[in-house]
């Protein structure tokens, strides 16, 4: 791993405190939220200490956040799988001080050990990348994991030959994080992007970033029982499984491409396998933290540069510490449009 170009002055030593956002579990077994203070000192090992700026809200911190056992285990807990910042300490050979990085999908920060919803974090520094040219610590944030799944998405579709032209690609979740990244990197590259989202109240947000077309959530939620349904999309982007992914299976053209990124609605997946060996299907399915870090890094220039839509400002709100909880109530609750960025400096 090269290291960045982008860099960031840093001549404090780091603080012996520092504030957190930590997820506590009470004698009842329910989870409070509470804005803390910290200790450089109590951080797990690692090479890198960070100083953090900003963080993102994806699925699985809202998950991490109100105890799911799958995710963290171990309470009080930072949770925060993604973090941009300054390196203040650096035990490897490959950051200095100064240094401008990104961590996210590695397999530990924010759910087994403290994550970027605090000012500080350390791990390794294999965890971390450079800041890619193109994009600010901010920006990082705003692509974040859920931003990096759309992008391998999108490499997925155009594996499969989807290109620009090839005809409208779908974008279950249209709203959410991976949706949103996903429309607007899609019509910034001129693919005609449709939005399926149930809430009307979002459609003037879904067009500001590259909507071509808006679709109510019981299009791509059939319950008809047929096999096989009108060819309606080249290809699909689905976060939300269940159903939906059945539906657009069985909606999509031959030789089209389904790409899978989540599960928000259901884990099951219940159809016959009639559109694959009939109309020749492809379902792809996306795990961000399996990717090593010279496919992220290529992943991560396209979306510093061409990839790069001229909307993805307007993709997020930023917030604070003391708004997280509400941010992630909002998530979970299905009434986030876009994505949120956790501003910590």
């Amino acid at each position: 791993m090269a290291r960045g170009k982008a860099r960031a002055s840093s001549t404090a030593k780091p603080m012996t405190s520092f504030n957190a956002f930590v997820v506590h579990k009470q004698e009842d077994k329910t989870f409070r939220h509470a804005v803390d203070e910290r200790h450089t000192a109590d951080l797990p090992a690692g090479e890198l200490l960070i100083r953090v700026h900003y963080s993102s809200v994806n699925y699985k911190d809202c998950l991490s956040a109100t105890g799911n056992p799958g995710v963290t285990r171990h309470f009080p807990h930072t949770p925060g799988v993604d973090a941009a910042g300054v390196v203040e300490q650096s035990a490897s050979p490959l950051f200095r001080p100064g240094d401008a990085v990104v961590v996210a999908c590695s397999k530990g920060l924010g759910v087994n050990m403290p994550g970027g919803f605090g000012q500080y974090v350390r791990c390794p520094a294999a965890w971390a990348m450079p800041l890619p040219d193109g994009l600010s610590l901010h920006e990082s944030m705003i692509y974040g994991t859920a931003g990096y799944t759309a992008a391998l998405a999108l490499e997925a579709l155009q594996h499969d030959g989807l290109m620009p032209g090839c005809g409208p690609i779908i974008i279950s979740g249209a709203t959410g994080g991976v949706g949103s990244v996903a429309i607007a990197m899609l019509a910034h590259l001129g693919y005609e992007a449709v939005a399926a989202t149930g809430k009307a109240q979002s459609h003037a947000f879904l067009e500001a970033i590259g909507a071509a077309r808006i679709v109510g959530r019981e299009v791509v939620d059939d319950n008809s029982g047929r096999n096989m349904l009108a060819q309606d999309w080249a290809g699909a982007i689905d976060a939300v499984g269940g159903n939906t992914l059945a539906t657009l299976i069985r909606q999509c053209k031959e030789r089209g491409t389904v790409v899978a990124t989540g599960n928000a609605g259901s884990q099951q997946l219940s159809m016959t396998v009639l559109p694959f060996i009939l109309r020749g299907v492809r379902l792809t399915g996306i795990f961000s933290e399996a990717t090593d870090m010279a496919h992220r890094q290529r992943i991560w220039a396209r979306m510093a540069g061409d990839w790069k839509p001229a909307v993805l400002s307007g993709l997020a709100t930023t917030i604070g510490l003391d708004e997280l909880s509400d941010g992630i109530g909002r998530m979970l609750a299905g009434t986030q449009t876009g994505r949120l960025v956790v501003s910590l400096i």
